[in-house]
């Protein structure tokens, strides 16, 4: 009944999927990652995706009934207990659908679970640019290594409450500079915030890791920032898409005023 799927198999493309596609996009960046777990049904009805490590990402037809749904979800871990490797440390998905996983997991599994995140999906397919802010959009460069760090350590502070020292972070940002996709807003010559473009699948770019640094907030900079890459990848052809903290009603209301809309909630559920 679960079958593995090869990168670019038509079920990325269903129209039951392309339904929930923004609400579940980094289900494309992962099945990218040549060893990833791919597993779908014979009617293309369910997705589970895993790249090592970390915690699967879980999707099903919306058209199913609830009964069906759950039985389903029990076959597929059902299924999940013949493979060598099936050890997760969480799944990710539509909430209801998560819960369902979690509960039949950690059952077999002698497992407690807890909803670590509760995620607000978005997309924009027109932009709201606000007007009168200062600064201008540039593409990171390896100068701004060190402040990219600095930033970087914070949004992980304001995330996931991590603490690292700002060297920690130094090859991160090398890495993102070196991708092309990250970007700062500037103001006086010094950069105030971050965004970049994470991943880009046949319909969609994902922005990420929207930054400004605390003593220049509440100026228009994230806005002004994330708008401007949103027109860069609508003339792609591209739709943009981003996650928010469903617990952070700033971020929210931000992406929001810029044009964004909301496309549906996801669960990150943790297993103890």
């Amino acid at each position: 009944m679960f079958q593995s799927f090869a990168v670019g198999d038509a079920v990325l493309h269903s129209a039951e999927f392309m339904k929930n596609e923004v609400q579940h996009s980094l289900i494309h960046n992962i099945v990218d990652y040549p060893d990833a777990l791919r597993l779908t049904t014979t009617d293309r009805r369910l997705l589970f995706v895993q790249s090592k490590g970390y915690s699967p990402w879980l999707w099903v037809s919306g058209e199913l009934e609830p009964a069906q749904r759950i039985r389903l979800i029990e076959q597929l871990i059902e299924s999940l207990e013949e493979l060598p490797d099936s050890d997760f440390p969480g799944i990710t998905a539509e909430p209801q659908t998560a819960r369902i996983f979690a509960g039949a997991y950690c059952a077999i599994r002698g497992k407690l679970y807890h909803t670590y995140m509760l995620l607000e999906s978005y997309q924009c397919t027109e932009v709201r640019k606000p007007s009168g802010v200062q600064g201008t959009l540039v593409q990171a460069e390896t100068s701004h290594i060190p402040v990219i760090a600095e930033f970087t350590a914070g949004f992980a502070w304001d995330a996931f409450g991590t603490s690292q020292p700002v060297e920690h972070y130094l090859p991160h940002a090398d890495a993102a500079v070196r991708t092309g996709n990250l970007y700062l807003w500037m103001v006086d010559g010094a950069p105030v915030a971050m965004a970049k473009t994470v991943h880009r699948s046949a319909r969609l770019c994902r922005i990420n890791d929207v930054y400004t640094s605390r003593k220049f907030r509440k100026h228009g900079y994230a806005s002004i920032l994330v708008s401007e890459l949103c027109e860069q990848v609508l003339a792609e052809g591209l739709t943009p898409v981003l996650f928010a903290d469903g617990k952070n009603p700033d971020s929210n209301r931000v992406y929001q005023s810029i044009g964004f809309v909301q496309a549906g909630k996801i669960a990150e559920i943790k297993f103890e």
